[in-house]
């Protein structure tokens, strides 16, 4: 869900794309940006883009042909994170699990060892099972080995502390329609000093031109040289999904999905119906039950959907048919939405099994 005030920012004129209005709200978002990573990093920017351009910033910029790209993967992004950097020419390791478990930090640490990478890249906060994956070690493992560390924070940014300076990531991205509350369009980004450092001593010309981090620094830092047509549209609503997460403070909003994903879990113990993955490693704002047995996914989407205006997703690939995904983020992460779609699908469950 958007939040309301994200809508009447949207509706502010439209400016030029090099006019200082635009680049005082960029300077906005920026800041807000760094807070919610968790990060001091300079280069902390919005991609003009879905997230997945900045999974591809990431990848593009720094993961060169022929260097060795090491991915954790236990999900659908894991999996698009390798296939990025098989085209981009790398040699792929992967360390790899079913869909909805974690990495333990001896886990981590061995397999960076062994592969001896340039880079390493891990999914925060796996969208396609409601995994949690812990950085710590991953990025310790990374730093020790000399290389660099790419998380994906898609779902994770907004919702739950990234803190990416003290768990050591040097690249990371998200998007803006999940924890920030705010329609899709633009990609949060940000890049460590180091990582920074590195590319602009890249001997290995970059294959693609929009995603080049050092022109769109460009852009938006003196000179502000023109590279693009950025949205005003979407930079307005994004400084203002900001300023409510800030004005209501990360620590609470953070504790505000934690409470309401404990009071999910519990309802949904009461109906009997487990969740996919396991206690400590949920993501508390993106939930993944099991469908429940006798029931069909569709079948749940397409009642709650028809009778209560509610939408929510299914599993895909390995996971398909197998577990729903169920967001309670921002506006939606209280106490009375929480348990209004508990009602909603403990009658459409009793619904559908009569």
């Amino acid at each position: 869900m958007v939040e309301a005030p994200v809508y009447e920012a949207m509706a502010q004129p439209v400016v030029g794309y090099l006019d200082p209005y635009f680049f005082e709200i960029a300077a906005k978002v920026r800041d807000g940006l760094r807070q919610a990573f968790g990060t001091a990093n300079p280069l902390t920017i919005a991609i003009s883009g879905t997230g997945s351009s900045g999974m591809e910033t990431a990848v593009a910029n720094f993961v060169e042909p022929d260097s060795r790209f090491a991915v954790f993967v236990a999900g659908y992004f894991g999996d698009r994170l390798c296939e990025m950097g098989r085209r981009q020419g790398a040699q792929i390791a992967r360390c790899e699990k079913p869909w909805g478990e974690t990495f333990s930090d001896e886990e981590a640490a061995e397999f960076i060892q062994r592969a001896k990478p340039h880079v390493v890249a891990f999914v925060h906060a796996e969208t396609s099972t409601g995994a949690l994956q812990d950085g710590k070690a991953i990025a310790t493992a990374a730093h020790d080995a000399g290389a660099l560390v790419i998380a994906d924070c898609v779902t994770s940014l907004g919702g739950i502390p990234v803190n990416a300076d003290s768990t050591g990531i040097d690249i990371a991205y998200s998007c803006t329609q999940k924890g920030l509350s705010c329609p899709s369009g633009l990609a949060p980004f940000t890049a460590s000093p180091r990582a920074m450092e590195w590319l602009h001593g890249r001997k290995s010309p970059m294959r693609e031109w929009y995603l080049d981090l050092r022109l769109i620094e460009e852009y938006y830092d003196a000179p502000h040289r023109y590279h693009h047509t950025a949205s005003a549209t979407l930079f307005y609503g994004l400084a203002e999904g900001l300023r409510v997460i800030l004005d209501e403070g990360l620590e609470k909003r953070f504790a505000r999905h934690c409470a309401c994903h404990q009071r999910f879990v519990k309802g949904l113990d009461a109906m009997g119906v487990a969740m996919h993955v396991a206690a400590p490693h949920r993501i508390p704002h993106l939930n993944t039950p099991v469908v429940p047995a006798g029931v069909s996914d569709v079948a749940i989407r397409k009642y709650l959907l028809d009778k209560h205006a509610i939408e929510i997703a299914g599993g895909f690939g390995p996971l398909a048919g197998k577990i729903l995904r169920i967001g309670l983020m921002g506006p939606l992460a209280t106490p009375e939405h929480t348990d209004e779609f508990l009602g909603a699908f403990d009658g459409t469950l009793r619904h559908l099994r009569a």
